[in-house]
């Protein structure tokens, strides 16, 4: 059988000096009838951070505490020692005494090891430099590490190893596990801002039956039951708008999308995005709500609308808004509403040194001149909207312009945080433009499996009312608002290249 076990120097030939002494310690316990992996529950009442919180000097009874978690340190002074206990909460100080808790038991608990897991109940007090403590009544090893905890974890090949052992990660950094809790509390917000809002929070396939025509590439299984492939969605969109059409008014789902594409500090092969549709409502009324709800969940969780980010101070406080036309003339000195057929943008696209897309019409060389000249300067929070149909194929068509879309995506700190549309609820324009993708995908990857979402359609013919739609990446709000560099920073276990590769 093939070993998939990611850490090689955990092979028995492989022990260091240090984890064959662990082991041997744990055989001694396991041959006095000790052995701490048989334990099954322990009677915690209490937590660190509350039993510090909450200890008065006042009190003539400071009470007892009875707590678990993890070894981090010891100091041992003859007859007595000191250990750091941590559990989810935070860090407190034991306090051990031989004659509390006899000679014989006292000399075993001193050689547990940094990164046991204990039980203890014992009296809260404060020692004489002012740490508050418990002492020690009784004690219990709960699980024993078998190996040691680093010393120092920082430096590139250490970033690399975190990611791998996001577990080892959590026990020496707490900081890290800081962010993960700030990331449920981002969730928590969003989940009350929609709900108290009418939205209604519901569940979508992750395996769909084929592979649409969009620019993302999808991940292919196969299901044996229905010998069929499948794909993991790569968005939540269609399946979303099908249930308004359905008679739901406003519903969201927060999903994981799953795209077989580049990584990056902004892009995992996995990654949660939250999609919301909502009835009877365009592109600006989820512009505002947008802006609304980036207020409310910034001020929420971490009580400012002024959030540091990486060196810059982001004003969630105050939104730009800017037309894509607006924002190319502004930043790149080309007014594309002089510029009359797509051989005239493929001229200036050469004379700028702007690539040309694969389909170099108009609307995609405005796209592509605001990737070369706008995006880089969105430092603060600004929507940019009405985009080429060219590139928005989902996206209701401006009445007074048709070459454009009621679409706007949002940018801060030069990165793209949302999209957005009035959905485009036109069945028969909804055929011509999935037709017409699907045909240039297949332009440009003759192998490509790419099919049109005909049910799709066909639900669009039933009705679909005017509707306002959003999808953003969850994953680069909780960077924003926890000051992460990086997406992996914010993804427990993020995807990593196999060690034998």
């Amino acid at each position: 059988m093939e070993n998939t076990n990611l850490v090689p120097e955990m092979q028995e030939e492989n022990l260091s000096e240090q984890m064959q002494v662990r082991r041997s310690k744990l055989k001694t316990l396991q041959d006095k009838g000790q052995d701490p992996f048989v334990k099954t529950k322990y009677d915690v009442t209490d937590y660190a951070k509350d039993v510090v919180e909450n200890y008065n000097d006042e009190d003539e009874d400071h009470g007892t505490a009875s707590l678990a978690g993890r070894i981090m340190s010891k100091r041992i002074m003859g007859k007595a020692a000191f250990m750091d206990l941590r559990d989810h909460s935070g860090k407190i100080q034991l306090y051990l005494n031989q004659k509390i808790l006899g000679e014989e038991f006292y000399k075993e608990i001193i050689t547990w090891d940094i990164g046991d897991i204990a039980g203890v109940k014992g009296e809260i007090f404060r020692t004489k430099h002012g740490e508050i403590s418990i002492r020690v009544k009784e004690i219990e090893l709960l699980s024993k590490s078998l190996i040691p905890l680093p010393e120092k974890w920082h430096g590139l090949t250490d970033t690399e190893m975190r990611y791998r052992q996001r577990y080892v990660d959590l026990i020496v950094n707490p900081d890290v596990k800081d962010t993960f809790v700030k990331r449920s509390m981002i969730l928590r917000e969003i989940r009350n801002y929609l709900d108290t809002k009418g939205f209604i929070e519901v569940d979508t396939p992750i395996l769909t039956p084929f592979e649409i025509g969009a620019s993302a590439r999808p991940f292919i299984t196969h299901h044996n039951t229905l010998d069929m492939d499948m794909v993991l969605r790569i968005e939540t969109e269609l399946y979303l708008k099908r249930l308004i059409v359905g008679g739901f008014d406003k519903v969201y789902e927060v999903g994981r999308i799953f795209r077989n594409e580049g990584m990056d500090t902004k892009h995992n092969p996995e990654f949660t995005s939250i999609e919301l549709y909502q009835a009877y409502a365009n592109y600006y009324d989820i512009m505002n709500l947008v802006e609304d709800m980036m207020k409310t969940v910034a001020m929420n969780v971490c009580g400012t609308l002024e959030v540091p980010y990486q060196g810059k101070v982001i004003n969630l406080g105050h939104w730009e808004r800017m037309t894509m036309l607006e924002a190319v003339k502004k930043y790149s000195g080309v007014d594309f509403n002089e510029i009359k057929s797509d051989e005239e943008a493929i001229a200036v696209a050469k004379e700028h040194h702007v690539e040309l897309p694969e389909v170099p019409s108009k609307g995609a060389i405005l796209a592509e001149f605001f990737d070369a000249y706008v995006e880089e300067n969105l430092i603060q929070p600004t929507f940019i909207y009405d985009y080429p149909v060219e590139i928005s194929p989902l996206a209701k068509r401006k009445p007074e312009d048709p070459a454009y879309t009621e679409r706007f995506e949002y940018f801060i700190n030069a990165t793209e945080f949302g999209n957005a549309f009035s959905e485009l609820n036109d069945p028969i324009d909804q055929r011509g433009r999935f037709e017409k993708q699907v045909a240039d995908r297949l332009a440009l990857e003759p192998n490509s499996k790419a099919q049109v979402d005909y049910d799709y359609v066909t639900a669009l013919e039933y009705g679909l009312a005017p509707t306002g739609g959003l999808g953003f990446g969850f994953d680069r709000l909780v960077m924003l608002l926890t000051d992460s560099a990086s997406i992996r920073d914010v993804l427990l276990f993020p995807t990593m290249k196999s060690l034998d590769k």
